[in-house]
C-alpha cells in the first residue's frame, strides 16, 4: 500500500516495527548509515593524495558522489535543504579537480562564481586552509599558530587538554605536529580561480568593536608565530614527542581515534609527518579501518563511495531495543535478548581521558557510542542503554544487574557542578577555548545539555533515584534551562522539538507533575509548532536563526519527539496527538519505513549535521507504541 493510502495506526506500528526488527545484524545490533556531507568525501580524497595512496577508481567512485550532491545554485550545503555552506563548496570543488573535472564544466563554473561572490578561500574556515596549506595553496604563516607544548599543560592551568571537549583535543593534538612541521607535497592541482584577494578570516583585525579577549588571543597568536620560528628546542622536542605518544595512546581496536573521522585524518596526517611510513603497524590500522566506514552503492553513474563521519551501533541498538519494547514486542524475543547481550559486551570496563576532571570515580559502567572507543564513553549513551536495560526487565538478571550498577555509578560521578551533564566530560565549560583564533570548526567544549541531561535523570529514575539529590539536582538544573517560550534547546539533535521531546518524558518519569507549569507550557510551545499536516519539524537553521525555532518541513523522527513529549503529559486524547499519530500513519511507505532526507542529527550547532538513517525507524515505531499502551491502559 502506497503512503498516504490509509494505514491505520495498528497497522503502522506493526509494519513499523517489522521492518526495524528486520535491520537487525545476525549479531544482535542495529546500525544505521550516518551521513553528513561532502567534505568528509573531498578530505578522504585529500588524505590519500598526502599519503601518495590514492587511486583512480577510488577517487571516480567518491566524486560521483560529491557530483550528485551538487545544488542548482552550484554549491553543496551541511544538510539537506540548507543554504550553500563555503568551506564544504571549496572543498567538493577542490576533489572534483583532482577527480579530474576541467574547471570550464558547467557545474564547476557555477561553483567558482559562488565561492567567488562569497569571498572565496580566504574566507574559508581555518580547516579547509590548513588543507590547503599542506599543499602549498595557501601560507602558514597567514593560519593561527597551534603550539605542541599544549599537551605538556597541567590539568590545572587554563587552556590544558582537558579544557578541550574530546572531539576537539584529539583533533587539535595531531594538528600540533601538522602546524609545526608546515608540510607542503603537491596537490596535482591548483586552486588560484578560488582566491578574490580579500582578508582572510581566522584572526580578528583589532578595532573598536574587537572585544578585550579576542585581543588577548591575537596577541597570543603573534606571540605564537614568533615562537613557532625560534621555539625553545629542547621543550619543543618533548612536546612532539609526548604528542605523537599521546596520539598513538589513543588509537583504538579498528584502527580509528575515537570512531570519528577529524581526529582519525588529521592523527595519520601528522604521524606520517613524523616518520611513521605507511607500513607501521599504527599507520596500516588506521588506513585499512578507514575501509569499514565506507558506503558503497551503484547508481546509473556508475559506483558511488562516501565515507560515514562515524557510526552508531551502540546508540542505535539500544533506542531500538526500547522501540520495539514500546511497540509490544515481548522482551524474551530472540531479537531483543540478543541486542541486550550485544550491548552488555560493550561496556567499556578501562579509564579514559574523563578521570583527569574525575580521578576519584572508577573505570568501568559506561559505554560508547561505536563499535570501538574505548577511551570515550559517553554519558549519553549510558544513560540510554540503563534504560534499555531497565524497560525490557533484563536489569534484574544478575550480570546485566552487574553492568547497570556500574554504569548508575559513572553517570552520577559524572555529574558537572550545577546540576547538568555533558556528553564526555564533566564540568568541561571552560569558555575562553572558544576565543582561540583556530576554534571556527564547531563547538570546542562540552557543557552540561538539556538533552543528555534529560536522558541521566529519566535512567536513574527509572532505577529508583528519583528522590536522590543527584537526580534532583539534575531536575532543577533542568527547570532553569527551560527557554521562555517553553521549549529546551536542543544540543544532539534538532533542535528544540529535540530537546524538549527528552526532557518532558525525563521529567514526568522523575515525578514531576504533569500540570506543573513548565511542562503546561512545554505542552504549549509543542502544540503550537505543529504543522497543519499534523507532523512537526524543525529547520538546522534554528541553531543560528531563532526566526527557524520550532519552523520546518515534517518529519518522522521530529514529530515522534513531539509526540514522545506530549504522550509523558496523558495528552493522547487530544486532537494534536492524534494529528500527529495520523500523519505517521499517513507517511508510512508499503515496506514499513518512513522517507527522511532531512538532517535531524546534531555534530556541532551551526556547523555539522547528521542524517541517522534510523531516527526515521526508531523513533516512530517508539511513538506509535507508546500510543498504543496510552489508548489500551484507558
Amino acid at each position: 500500500m502506497p503512503p498516504g493510502q490509509g494505514f491505520s495506526w495498528e497497522e503502522a506500528l506493526r509494519a513499523g516495527s517489522d521492518h526495524l526488527l528486520g535491520l537487525q545484524h545476525e549479531e544482535g545490533w542495529w546500525k544505521g548509515e550516518l551521513q553528513t556531507n561532502v567534505t568528509m568525501d573531498a578530505e578522504d580524497l585529500m588524505l590519500r593524495q598526502f599519503l601518495g595512496i590514492r587511486t583512480s577508481a577510488e577517487t571516480a567512485a567518491a566524486a560521483r558522489w560529491i557530483r550528485s550532491q551538487q545544488r542548482a545554485d552550484g554549491t553543496w550545503a551541511s544538510f539537506h535543504g540548507g543554504p550553500g555552506e563555503l568551506s564544504a563548496t571549496v572543498e567538493a570543488y577542490i576533489a572534483l579537480k583532482l577527480a579530474g573535472d576541467e574547471v570550464d564544466d558547467e557545474h564547476m563554473v557555477a561553483a567558482r562564481r559562488w565561492i567567488r561572490r562569497c569571498g572565496g578561500i580566504e574566507r574559508t574556515r581555518v580547516f579547509t586552509r590548513i588543507w590547503l596549506a599542506m599543499f602549498g595553496q595557501w601560507s602558514w604563516d597567514e593560519l593561527p599558530a597551534m603550539p605542541p607544548e599544549i599537551v605538556m599543560l597541567p590539568s590545572w592551568v587554563p587552556l590544558n587538554l582537558a579544557d578541550w571537549g574530546c572531539w576537539a583535543r584529539q583533533t587539535i593534538v595531531p594538528l600540533t605536529i601538522v602546524s609545526t612541521l608546515r608540510p607542503r607535497r603537491e596537490l596535482g592541482v591548483d586552486t588560484a580561480e578560488l582566491r578574490t584577494g580579500t582578508h582572510p578570516v581566522g584572526r580578528v583585525r583589532e578595532n573598536a568593536g574587537t572585544s578585550r579577549w579576542e585581543s588577548v588571543f591575537n596577541g597570543l597568536d603573534r606571540a605564537l608565530h614568533v615562537y613557532q620560528r625560534h621555539p625553545i628546542r629542547p621543550l619543543r622536542e618533548q612536546a612532539m614527542r609526548r604528542a605523537a605518544e599521546w596520539i598513538v595512546a589513543r588509537q583504538e581496536a579498528d584502527g580509528s581515534w575515537g570512531g570519528i573521522q577529524p581526529p582519525w585524518v588529521y592523527s595519520l596526517l601528522a604521524l606520517n609527518l613524523l616518520g611513521y611510513q605507511l607500513d607501521h603497524p599504527v599507520m596500516r590500522a588506521g588506513i585499512r579501518g578507514l575501509e569499514g566506514f565506507l558506503v558503497r552503492q551503484e547508481s546509473e553513474q556508475g559506483s558511488l563511495r562516501r565515507l560515514e563521519a562515524c557510526q552508531s551501533p551502540v546508540w542505535d541498538t539500544v533506542l531500538s531495543i526500547q522501540a520495539l519494547h514500546d511497540a509490544g514486542v515481548p522482551d524474551s524475543d530472540p531479537a531483543i535478548r540478543d541486542a541486550v547481550e550485544f550491548v552488555r559486551s560493550e561496556e567499556i570496563t578501562v579509564r579514559g581521558d574523563w578521570a583527569v576532571r574525575r580521578p576519584e570515580l572508577p573505570g568501568g559502567g559506561g559505554w560508547a557510542f561505536e563499535f570501538e572507543n574505548d577511551g570515550y564513553p559517553d554519558i549519553d549513551d549510558t544513560a540510554e542503554v540503563l534504560l534499555a536495560f531497565t524497560r525490557t526487565g533484563y536489569v534484574e538478571q544478575d550480570r546485566i544487574a552487574a553492568a547497570a550498577d556500574r554504569g548508575r555509578r559513572w553517570l552520577r560521578g559524572m555529574q558537572s557542578r550545577g546540576g547538568g551533564w555533558g556528553a564526555f566530560d564533566a564540568d568541561n565549560t571552560r569558555w575562553l577555548v572558544n576565543k582561540l583564533p583556530f576554534c571556527d570548526f564547531g563547538a570546542v567544549i562540552d557543557p552540561p545539555s538539556a538533552d543528555v541531561t534529560a536522558h541521566v535523570v529519566e535512567a536513574l529514575a527509572q532505577l529508583g533515584d528519583a528522590n536522590d539529590r543527584v537526580v534532583r539536582d539534575g531536575i532543577r538544573w533542568l527547570l532553569e534551562q527551560q527557554e521562555n517560550d517553553g521549549s529546551w534547546y536542543g544540543r544532539w539533535g534538532a533542535n528544540h522539538i529535540y530537546g524538549t521531546g527528552a526532557v518532558v518524558p525525563a521529567l514526568v518519569e522523575a515525578g514531576i507533575s504533569v500540570r506543573h507549569c513548565a511542562l503546561t507550557r512545554a505542552a504549549r510551545w509543542l502544540e503550537q509548532r505543529q504543522n497543519p499536516d499534523g507532523g512537526w519539524g524543525e529547520d538546522l537553521r534554528s541553531y543560528t536563526d531563532p526566526a527557524w525555532i520550532g519552523v520546518g518541513d515534517s518529519t518522522a523522527s521530529q514529530t515522534a519527539w513531539a509526540l514522545l513529549a506530549l504522550l509523558a503529559l496523558g495528552r493522547h486524547d487530544t486532537d494534536p496527538v492524534r494529528r500527529g499519530i495520523a500523519f505517521l500513519a499517513d507517511t508510512q511507505q508499503a515496506d514499513g519505513s518512513w522517507a527522511e532526507p532531512q538532517f535531524t542529527g546534531t555534530g556541532f550547532p551551526g556547523d555539522f549535521y547528521i542524517n541517522y538513517h534510523l531516527y526515521r525507524q526508531i523513533f516512530p515505531v517508539t511513538a506509535l507504541g507508546r500510543y498504543r499502551q496510552a489508548v489500551h491502559a484507558e
